[in-house]
């Protein structure tokens, strides 16, 4: 694709919605609501408002190698902050998709050199379930099962920071974990079994009396 085409592109993308409604960026322009905050990969093939199916402003969006929630990454928590206490969204969404390249990076041995602190972070989710994973003689069925874990994972990063457990026992909001099927389009929600999850961390993680047996934290 040439860099030219994309204003081209722009043009032709602001005369398609004009047409449809002449006041179609006035309303934008008036400001955004969304009810929901998805993380998900930066991987090109992954739009998140196309797979959801979704117009601009319905969804706040960020994406990074492999929908990692890293506490230490200010980006990420300076959008998750500012999507539930600002935005005040109602629900949560780490999204993974298969065939993922930073998954797969991350199952390599391998010195992908300043990738490494990054990558680090899913070898730790191998790590956690190498039991399940080496278990796996499918190298195929393998690299899915660990991109659902790490979506788990991160579902789980999620409910250890005090704005998420704020929002989720004071007003009710929600996390799921979801996978995007490159292969077919299909989203497939990964109904993620958050309360077990969980408990095994709570003594540690809650920080705001969260009482884990009383949330329904994915409906």
């Amino acid at each position: 694709m040439e860099i030219a085409n994309v204003f081209e592109n722009n043009e032709n993308w602001i005369a398609a919605k004009l047409d449809k409604d002449p006041n179609y960026f006035k309303n934008l322009a008036k400001g955004q609501n969304p009810d929901i905050l998805y993380i998900g990969c930066a991987d090109s093939r992954v739009s998140a408002e196309d797979l959801m199916g979704v117009q601009p402003g319905e969804v706040f969006v960020h994406r990074n190698i492999a929908n990692m929630v890293i506490s230490i990454d200010l980006n990420a928590m300076s959008v998750l902050t500012y999507a539930v206490d600002n935005l005040k969204v109602d629900h949560v969404v780490v999204c993974g998709h298969y065939l993922c390249g930073g998954v797969k990076a991350a199952m390599d041995a391998a010195d992908l050199g300043i990738l490494n602190p990054w990558l680090r972070n899913i070898r730790d989710v191998y790590r956690i379930h190498k039991n399940e994973l080496n278990a796996i003689e499918d190298e195929t069925l393998k690299y899915n099962r660990l991109v659902e874990l790490n979506v788990q994972e991160q579902c789980v990063n999620l409910l250890k920071t005090a704005v998420v457990q704020k929002a989720v026992r004071n007003r009710g909001m929600k996390i799921h974990g979801w996978v995007f099927d490159v292969s077919t389009g299909r989203l497939i929600d990964l109904k993620i079994d958050f309360k077990a999850a969980l408990k095994e961390i709570t003594e540690i993680y809650d920080l705001g009396g969260m009482n884990i047996d009383s949330l329904t934290i994915d409906e």
